[in-house]
């Protein structure tokens, strides 16, 4: 399955929100399989110094991906198709 990097904002200020944020993607990647569409959250990469936090799932296409995101109210920038070395020794 396709991984995807959902792209936020997650300010310095606001650093200790990331655990509650990844908390509600991963719920709301439960809920979506149990409804639809399978979708795993993997892991969040938080960028300090500018201010990102990229969002990581496993999902059948980008359109999931966006729409869990929605659905955890990360108020996604972009959402974009990315492969893992781990991926391609598969």
């Amino acid at each position: 399955m396709p991984s995807y990097l959902v792209e936020t904002y997650l300010a310095r200020s606001q650093a200790g929100a990331r655990a509650a944020r990844e908390l509600r993607a991963r719920s709301a990647a439960e809920e979506l399989t149990q409804e639809s569409a399978s979708v795993r959250f993997e892991r969040s990469i938080y960028v300090p110094v500018d201010e990102i936090c990229f969002f990581v799932f496993d999902a059948p296409s980008g359109r999931e991906a966006a729409l869990v995101a929605q659905l955890a109210g990360l108020e996604p920038f972009r959402v974009v198709e990315a492969i893992s070395s781990e991926k391609e020794e598969r």
